[in-house]
This record gives structure tokens, sequence and C-alpha cells, in this order.
């Protein structure tokens, strides 16, 4: 794993210790699965390993899935390797190796309508890249030294993308016209300065982000408090989404379904929740928790073709989360049913 700048190290100690503390009060009984009641409950969810990933220090964050095709595209946080993997296939294979276009990590991921592959590089920006060639078709990178990282990002059905900055309470925005130009600088869409609940010096915020299918709001999570933001595309006016049931702490990578499902990933407590959102997006509430210790902390997920797959970083065996942490097993993506 390359070497962090110093204020990116601290984060991840900080954020990480902050997780601990959220683990504290997220659901305590692992290998447990729980819903809201209703007059015909589904089955209790269930895991299993979708495919591995080969190398012994890959620590994915990042996962992708091409509606289209169902190839299913996972980031090394560790080195910025982007790994593929076929339908049916059980290992995944290198498609952009470890260092490509000077790349160190890859952890937000995205799948756009045209078939390209969004991937981000926490240190710098994004780049996108051509699924069929591996080639790259653009880069944006954060101008300045500044501290930064960018983590995630999602693509309304206009074309435009946004990514949260955990270093920064921001959200940027890449407009389809800049992706035909190739490159420039990632330009600052929303700025949630004093509009974030406060938070300890160098934690993380601002996270996974997701969009409505309409094209309407993006919901950004900040870990570390727990809250849900709601951006409102039309009017830019910043709201928080009014959560019953739970909190969002520890919350990492969201998948929302054109239905109003938001499923999300809490890291550290090794916790998969779902949420129902109101046609609005203003509101929303838990109907199923998912705790148990196989999902070797879970960062991203996404859900495609009637099945949840979900990240196991292993961050707390020897990464980032605890670098003397142990040694990691293989890495996997899981396959969770009935999220």
């Amino acid at each position: 794993m390359p070497t962090l700048p110093k204020h990116l190290a601290v984060a991840l100690a900080v954020s990480a210790a902050l997780t601990v503390a959220a683990a504290a009060t997220a659901p305590p009984s692992p290998a447990t699965a729980t819903a809201a009641p209703s007059p015909s409950p589904s089955p209790s969810p269930r895991i299993s390993t979708a495919f591995t990933l080969p190398g012994a220090k890959v620590y994915p964050e990042g996962i992708a899935s091409d509606s289209r095709t169902g190839t299913v595209y996972v980031g090394s946080y560790a080195d910025g390797t982007v790994y593929r993997a076929r339908p049916g296939a059980r290992t995944a294979e290198v498609f952009l190796p470890a260092g490509t276009d000077g790349r160190h990590t890859a952890n937000g991921l995205r799948v756009d309508a045209r078939g390209r592959l969004w991937v981000i590089d926490s240190t710098t920006g994004v780049a996108v890249y051509d699924t069929r060639t591996g080639a790259r078709l653009a880069h944006f990178e954060v101008p300045g030294t500044g501290p930064r990282f960018i983590n995630d990002l999602t693509i309304t059905p206009d074309g435009t993308a946004y990514l949260t900055d955990s270093a920064r309470p921001v959200i940027y925005r890449v407009t389809p016209a800049q992706v035909r130009a190739g490159s420039g600088a990632l330009t600052v869409a929303y700025d949630l300065t004093g509009h974030l609940t406060p938070a300890p010096a160098g934690s993380f915020a601002l996270n996974g982000i997701v969009s409505d299918p309409a094209g309407r709001y993006l919901l950004a999570v900040d870990m570390t408090a727990g809250d849900l933001h709601r951006v409102d595309l039309r009017t830019g006016a910043l709201g928080r989404v009014a959560l019953t049931g739970g909190d969002l702490k520890a919350a990492d990578g969201l998948a929302l379904s054109p239905d109003g499902t938001l499923r999300v990933a809490q890291n550290l407590p090794n916790t998969l929740t779902r949420w129902q959102l109101s046609a609005d997006g203003t509101r929303a509430r838990l109907t199923r928790t998912l705790t148990d210790p196989s999902l070797q902390i879970p960062t991203t997920l996404t859900h495609t073709r009637g099945r949840t797959l979900v990240v196991r970083s292993q961050f707390d065996h020897g990464g980032p989360m605890n670098p003397t942490g142990g040694t990691p097993t293989t890495f996997t993506v899981a396959e969770v049913q009935g999220l």
C-alpha cells in the first residue's frame, strides 16, 4: 500500500476510532438479521461468496456493476488496481493494473449509462475509462495541495457526475461537456460548510453518495454524524433526511434502487441496512438490519440483477484502518440474497 500523506493517515485513524465508537451502538448481535414487522416478512438474508480477488494485499474499497453486461468492477485501495469479474466468473481478473495513469488508490467506482467506467483516486480526482479497451477517456483533478479525500460518486440521468470529499465538506461536479473536453479541474458544486454536524478535527464526514432515478436530488451520507443529507438539484437547497428507526453512523457505500429502497454498507460494525425512502427523498425508514462478521468490514455495495454484492475490505487486518492488525484472508466480494 502506498504511503499516505500525513493528513490522510490521521483522518483514517480518527475515522476508524469514530466508527469503532459507532459500532458500540450498532445492532450488537453478530450474524443476525432483523426487519420491521410486516404482514409477509421476507426471508432472512443469506451471505455467500460471489467471487475472489487475486492478490495478497488487495484491500478492495469500491464496486460498480455494468447493468448492460452484468460485468462487475472492483477497485483496490492499496495500489489502485481495478479488477473485472465477468458474469459467472468465480475469480476476478485485472482490468487496470496498479499504477495505471499514476493512480494510487481506486475507491469510488461507477459505470455510466454509456458503459464508461469512472474510477476515483482519493488522492487526486477521478478518471473515466473505456470498458472495452481500458483506454482513459478523461480525467479531472482537485487543484492545489490542500487536504482532500475524494471518496465516492454518483451519476445522474443527464450524465453529470457528483463526487464527495471526506476531508472537505464539499461535493464536486463533472458535466458531460467536461468529459467530452477530456480533462480539467474538479470543481465544487455544493459547499456544505456550516450544514454538516460539527465533528472532531481530522475525522471523515461525507462518504457514499447516490442520486434518485429522476435526477431530482442527491443523497450523501455523513459517516461520523450518521446523518443523510439531501441536495435538491433544481434549487441547490440542502436538507437532512429524517431517519426513522436508526442512524447511519459508520455508513460507507450507498445503493439506491428505482423503487426507493436504499441499501447501506456500515463498515466497522459489519452491518448492512435497508431503508425505504419517501417519494420525495426527505424521509427514510429502516426496514432491515443485517450484522455479520463474515462481511469483513463492508465498504461499498451494488444491487444488480436481484442480488446485492458487497466489498469485504478487511481494512482492519493490516489495512488502512489497522496497519498492524494481522494478516488478511483471501479477498472476496460477498453476495447477499434477501437484503
